[in-house]
């Protein structure tokens, strides 16, 4: 993987921090993209990266937009080069029941969270498969599999993400490009952590290792995927959730 390009879409977010940090550390040069306008939050995550130097780097963008995509995409290869791994973990959750969930809610997470990972690939994939080679990850969930109260929108995107990745997987996987999920179970991230403690006591008793996740745990299955010997590896779906759901 040494200095092969790597996009982390959601890049300065819990889980996104840890995945840039650990294809930095493989020898990445790493591009963190996210929304702009968050000042607080991009200077924190400047600051946390700071002993990396310049092996990662934030750039704005808007997943929900297709053509904003491509703009990121076009600064990224002029500045630093072709891009050799995508992934996708940028997403959002509006939850409701369904009885009580408004359109704008199911619009904006199906948009941010499944359409953008389409705008991310569509731009990406041609060029990966006429160079021979690409790494695509796609952060999906453990609720992507189990399905969560008050999730039917973020369910269902996570769900369609691994449709999709098996799909993309079949169509390029003679090209040198493989395309992986990932299903997180709960992890050490804010949002997480913003449940109420009773209730995260409720959820740590139900996982078999008996802790939640932290995130370097998923960036290490990363940056495992996106190796450049670990082209045998397509189509899978990787839950990494501590036992908390084992499919029979």
């Amino acid at each position: 993987m040494h200095d092969r390009i790597a996009i982390v879409t959601g890049g300065i977010g819990g889980l996104g921090v840890a995945i840039c940090t650990a294809l930095a550390a493989a020898g990445c040069r790493v591009v963190a993209a996210d929304l702009a306008g968050r000042e607080d939050r991009i200077a924190a995550f400047r600051a946390s990266v700071a002993d990396l130097g310049d092996r990662i780097r934030f750039e704005p963008v808007d997943v929900a937009d297709f053509d904003d995509c491509a703009r990121l995409i076009g600064r990224v290869e002029r500045d630093l080069g072709p891009i050799g791994i995508l992934v996708n973990g940028a997403g959002i959750t509006r939850d409701a029941t369904l009885r009580k969930m408004d359109r704008a809610h199911w619009d904006a997470v199906l948009t941010v969270n499944l359409d953008g990972v389409f705008s991310m690939c569509r731009h990406l994939v041609g060029p990966m498969c006429d160079r021979g080679h690409g790494r695509i990850i796609n952060i999906s969930s453990v609720n992507g599999q189990t399905g969560q109260f008050g999730q039917t929108n973020y369910a269902a995107a996570k769900a369609g993400m691994h449709g999709f990745t098996m799909s993309l997987a079949r169509e390029v996987a003679r090209k040198g490009v493989t395309v992986n999920s990932i299903s997180p179970g709960y992890c050490r991230t804010d949002l997480v952590m913003t449940i109420p403690e009773d209730i995260r006591r409720d959820i740590v008793a139900r996982i078999p290792v008996g802790r939640i996740g932290e995130p370097s745990d998923i960036a290490r299955v990363v940056a495992f995927l996106a190796a450049d010997d670990a082209g045998f590896i397509t189509g899978a779906n990787i839950p990494v959730n501590g036992g908390y759901f084992m499919d029979f």
